[in-house]
């Protein structure tokens, strides 16, 4: 069975989604608070985490903060709060999708199936793949899902990576946010600009001495994205 890490302070809630949860194949661990939840997580392999952010002892963001610092496992938000701002925190700070309550329990499976899907292409094309792009002082190993600029590694997440490489393979092709939504998310894009826009700010923030004027994932006005020129590029 695939393992879930379940963080959810409703004990109502997290029974409910256990037991559905099992029912549907997977092995759903719960942890009812944050400390619980990291010491869960370290202690068992998880295909995925699914995080409430209101929790005692360490607050969801905590939690997948400290979870980020050591993992790429998909991580969905599932939260009452449900503002864009909200959103775009969870987002910047690495989860990979956000549910907000009330929900349905056939959309976070669908979710679960969607996320879990994704990440293991993503380890699959990382055994088969070994190719070596570089721009300027950045430098991409498609083979171990490597970045580094100046010889120095940076630490992306899976969609950060796939952001990149996709701009990176393509270096004179803009794409527009539709575009970068259904070639890395895989899904039907229905005009949520919030996770493309989070995900591209994160990138830069890692790879761009200047994220105000960026020089490798530059912005074409009206359209979407592209990877700057390379004599551009630093």
């Amino acid at each position: 069975m695939t393992n879930i890490l379940l963080v959810e302070d409703d004990k109502e809630i997290g029974y409910m989604l256990q037991s559905f949860l099992g029912a549907e194949g997977f092995a759903a661990d719960i942890a009812f608070d944050g400390e619980e939840a990291c010491e869960s997580f370290f202690q068992k392999d998880y295909a995925l985490v699914l995080l409430d952010l209101m929790i005692p002892k360490a607050n969801g963001m905590e939690v997948m903060r400290r979870i980020r610092e050591k993992s790429l496992v998909p991580i969905i938000i599932i939260s009452a709060k449900d503002t864009d701002s909200d959103k775009t925190l969870g987002l910047s700070l690495g989860a990979d999708d956000y549910i907000t309550k009330p929900f349905s329990v056939t959309e976070v499976l669908a979710r679960i199936k969607a996320n879990i899907r994704r990440s293991t292409e993503y380890a699959r094309k990382a055994e088969r793949e070994e190719r070596v792009i570089a721009m300027g002082s950045l430098c991409m190993n498609t083979g171990d899902y490597s970045v580094t600029k100046d010889g120095e590694k940076i630490e992306l997440t899976a969609k950060e990576f796939e952001i990149l490489k996709l701009l990176m393979e393509n270096p004179k092709k803009v794409y527009t946010k539709e575009q970068i939504y259904s070639q890395i998310w895989k899904d039907a894009y229905l005009g949520d600009e919030n996770a493309v826009n989070v995900h591209i700010s994160r990138l830069r923030g890692k790879i761009e001495d200047d994220v105000k004027n960026p020089r490798y994932v530059v912005t074409v006005w009206g359209i979407g994205y592209k990877m700057g020129n390379e004599e551009n590029c630093p």
